[in-house]
């Protein structure tokens, strides 16, 4: 018996063998189809290779995809559990062609592996046709040898294959395998195609046509083939099974579920086992390729997955958390395929259990609710939809579950009726948002989130993606195109975009369509909805239209930077001076990061020092920096620090990075920085680069402000700094290692020199030399000895002392000084202390000010100083305190 990891592998090698490139599987979230939820198919990563908007080196391909069908146009999920081939989660082989062979290749090749590698008898193979294709039904003629009765042409789109609602498509043909009367139904086109008897193993596209949105089709460049067959379908059949939960890799996932419950896999419970089986593929399967549980969007497909498979571990009587004890299971069964699973298993098992936990409450108490309601209503009736309503707004239990629930009792839900609630929640929803005094325009967004949802963001994972253009708002007013010039809003359905919050600015970028491009200089958020503003720099867009998104990668990798940088620093803060620090605020930019944070006192120069070395050590240890999705409770109780500014609902993202090595936060002590962030984070504290503090400053009462560069900012200062200190040890004749004691050395000698240069001048000014207007002369007035003089090359500062000297010299008597320092008059008065009871300094200065064309002037009654604008009034001054002395 083949295992299906070797079927996978045998259907590799066969292709590789026949010139296949073997291309390893892409992720379940399509960066280059916006129409898409989810990778269902293994040519959405050759999309633009059919369009021929892509070339590669190789022109033949082989994958084993990974697909998840659980939201949008491929959904399965009602029906997995129930039927014996639904699945959310599955493998899809394809071989590929682009441009290279057609239908006389691929449908031998189709064969040839069929019946002679994987031996499976081909008197029990019959195939479907587009009802047009002659050419195929020749060539399943000539080379299989099927009779006109084993060949069944189909006229409807079962047998017209696209991914989407546009792009690449074409007819195609379809392999099925009958397994026998004894299972009932017919084959396809017949009254019973829907009996399990005939099976389609696999499906050949004939890719020809590129469908657009206006529904028209155009050819393609090349013609070329995609093919996809399921590899649990052949795995059922190469196993002599026509159920593909017997298969031997879901059979050891039932099984690992059987034990972990303590249940019989094959009992009452079988069909629980088969739902825990596919959901626990798929949910770890988005989980590794970086989709976590959220309200909207991939994330709440994903969180239904997952609390779908644990209402039925529920109800299989399983108490504790269940789903994240089978990953293991999952990881040894298809880890060596997928390595991404193993890498990602701590992670995987961390947010089963952690959903599943927090899903427990709202389950109990939900079932409990439903029975209640459940209780008076008649048999078989639809639960009332304000009921339904009622269960989702008021105790978070999701519509999908209470159908799911009732689905066992042969109820169901009133739609209408849930709609219509809905309806009148979302009506007190937007009247509540017209009136919190948003900007006017504001309410535009609430339109669009009304009609198309939040917007899904995806710049944790990638800088480029495809979305579809929802909005278009002009003056705040919602327009179908724009054109070039035209300043505009945009919104989509999905971006890589940024919208600025928690300090961290919004992204910018290019956006471009078929028929335009729009530079975006800003990304904010309203209403859930990311609004990128920009200009249309050329053509035109319009709504609808499917659009390239891509971010600036220099600026966001800049801005990861500082932000990251923020987390080290905010720690290496609380380890310098306290856990009082707690931040206040923050701007994490392209060229810089600024943090305020909750501290009396500037931080000393061996603070500052030791907070830059410890950030720089912690980036030097390039640890990965890791994200967890949880409640803020449980997030605050791991330790995780909140930041300034931010709205947290029923979960966050909690950032990790750096190792501790004991003495950190975490559940193991061993996490350096553990904060609570919606923002954009570098992959390892490595990426930073460098880090250097500017200095630290005041920002307001008991808040200090930090401001610092990373990365290439960072460097560039410090070649600025090393560039200045080289060109000062050149000007000292100097090398750099000794500018310090040379510059100490200088300012010695400079102190030394002013001191003299002061001396001297005080010296002339004494005698009446250093520009005084004459000799240096005593007058009377009044029977007080007065001393008046009007000097020229002293300053202001030299005043008070002169005014001494010439005091100590009369031994009682009064002073009046004024200086001519270059347009302005510096004056200083004062009065011997036997004199103060009579005449105050103060008196004298005013005076004179008021002469000289200033104000005031003020001091002690034995020293005072002004100043004015007219030094030329010196003699009015003088006479004026002469004035004051006479009483």
């Amino acid at each position: 018996m083949k295992t299906l990891n070797e079927i996978r592998s045998s259907f590799l090698s066969y292709f590789d063998k026949n010139g296949h490139r073997v291309v390893p599987s892409s992720p379940l979230v399509p960066r280059n189809d916006p129409t898409l939820m989810f990778t269902a198919a293994g040519m959405v990563q050759f999309k633009n290779l059919f369009t021929g908007v892509e070339t590669r080196d190789y022109t033949r391909a082989a994958t084993a995809q990974k697909c998840v069908r659980a939201g949008g146009k491929h959904n399965d999920l009602d029906n997995v559990g129930y039927t014996a081939r639904h699945h959310t989660f599955f493998e899809m082989l394809g071989n590929f062609s682009f441009g290279d062979y057609f239908k006389s290749e691929a449908i031998p090749l189709a064969w040839d592996l069929l019946t002679k590698v994987f031996g499976i008898d081909e008197k029990r193979l019959l195939v479907t046709v587009y009802h047009t294709d002659d050419e195929a039904v020749e060539i399943w003629k000539r080379h299989a040898g099927l009779s006109d009765d084993r060949i069944i042409r189909i006229a409807t789109d079962d047998n017209f294959w696209s991914a989407g609602p546009t792009g690449p498509c074409g007819p195609c043909t379809e392999i099925f395998y009958d397994h026998g009367d004894h299972i009932w139904g017919g084959p396809p086109g017949s009254p019973e195609e829907d009996g399990d008897r005939f099976v389609e193993i696999w499906n050949l596209v004939f890719m020809q046509y590129e469908q657009f949105e206006d529904g028209t089709r155009r050819d393609l460049p090349n013609q070329s083939i995609d093919t996809g067959m399921g590899i649990e379908r052949v795995a059922a059949l190469l196993q002599g099974t026509n159920d593909n939960y017997a298969t031997d890799l879901m059979r050891s996932l039932i099984e690992a579920s059987a034990e972990a419950s303590s249940t019989d896999p094959d009992g009452p419970g079988k069909t629980h086992h088969r739902v825990i089986a596919d959901h626990l593929r798929s949910t770890s399967f988005l989980i590794a390729d970086g989709v976590m549980p959220s309200n909207d969007g991939r994330g709440y497909v994903l969180r239904r997955i997952m609390r779908r498979a644990m209402r039925h571990a529920h109800l299989l009587g399983v108490q504790d958390p269940l789903m994240h004890r089978l990953v293991p299971a999952l990881v040894h069964q298809m880890g060596a395929a997928y390595p991404e699973l193993g890498q990602a298993q701590s992670l995987i098992s961390e947010t089963l259990l952690n959903e599943e936990t927090r899903f427990k409450q709202t389950l109990d108490r939900g079932l409990r609710l439903l029975e209640d309601e459940v209780g008076g209503l008649a048999d078989g009736a639809d639960l009332p939809g304000q009921a339904a309503f009622k269960l989702y707004d008021t105790y978070g239990f999701p519509l999908d579950l209470t159908q799911d629930a009732l689905r066992e009792q042969g109820r169901g839900v009133d739609i209408e009726g849930f709609d219509a609630a809905m309806a009148e929640q979302k009506a007190k929803a937007r009247a509540a948002w017209a009136g919190s005094g948003e900007a006017a325009d504001a309410t535009v967004w609430f339109d669009v989130a009304e009609k198309h949802g939040p917007t899904e963001f995806l710049g944790y994972e990638t800088e480029t993606a495809e979305g579809q253009i929802k909005a278009l708002v002009m003056d705040g007013i919602l327009v179908e195109s724009a054109r070039e010039g035209d300043s505009i809003q945009v919104a989509f359905n999905q971006t890589p975009f940024y919208a600025e919050a928690g300090g961290q600015v919004g992204d910018t970028g290019l956006i471009r369509t078929g028929t335009g491009e729009i530079r975006i200089t800003d990304t904010r958020k309203a209403a859930g909805v990311f609004a990128h503003f920009g200009e249309v720099v050329s053509g035109e867009v319009k709504v609808g239209q499917a659009s390239v998104l891509e971010v600036d990668h220099a600026r966001r990798t800049a801005i990861r930077a500082n932000h990251s940088a923020t987390h080290l620093l905010h720690e290496a803060l609380r380890g310098a001076l306290g856990d009082h620090v707690a931040q206040r605020g923050s701007l994490n930019a392209p060229d810089r990061l600024r943090f305020d944070f909750s501290h009396a006192k500037g931080l000393s120069a061996a603070e500052l020092v030791q907070v830059e070395g410890e950030v720089n050590d912690y980036i030097r240890q390039n640890a990965p920096v890791e994200t967890r999705i949880m409640t803020p409770d449980d997030a605050r109780a791991l330790g995780a620090q909140a930041l300034f500014g931010e709205k947290y609902g029923d979960e966050v993202r909690v950032v990790s990075m750096g190792r501790a090595d004991g003495s950190g936060k975490g559940a193991d002590g061993s996490t350096y920085s553990l904060e609570l962030c919606g923002g954009t984070h570098v992959r390892h504290t490595g990426d930073i680069g460098a880090f250097v503090l500017l200095g630290d400053s005041a920002s307001s009462a008991g808040v200090r402000r930090i401001e610092a560069l990373t990365g290439g900012e960072a460097l560039a200062w410090l070649r600025a700094q090393q560039t200045a200190l080289a060109r000062t040890a050149e000007a000292l004749k100097s090398t750099p290692a000794d500018v310090p004691d040379r510059v100490r050395a200088l300012m010695d000698e400079r102190r030394s020199l002013s001191n003299e240069v002061a001396q001297l001048r005080r010296e002339l000014a004494m005698s009446g030399g250093g520009g005084a207007t004459a000799k240096v002369e005593t007058r009377e007035v009044n029977g007080i000895p007065f001393v008046a003089q009007v000097l020229s090359g002293v300053t202001g500062k030299d005043l008070p002392s002169l005014v001494d000297d010439h005091k100590a010299r009369l031994g009682s008597g009064a002073v009046l000084l004024i200086a001519d320092t270059g347009g302005k008059a510096a004056v200083a008065g004062g009065v011997t202390s036997d004199l103060t009871d009579r005449i105050s300094a103060v008196e004298i200065v005013r005076a004179a000010v008021a002469e000289l064309g200033g104000k005031g002037g003020g001091g002690r009654p034995d020293m005072a100083q002004g100043g004015g604008a007219s030094p030329e009034n010196a003699e009015a001054a003088i006479a004026a305190a002469e004035t004051v002395l006479k009483g």
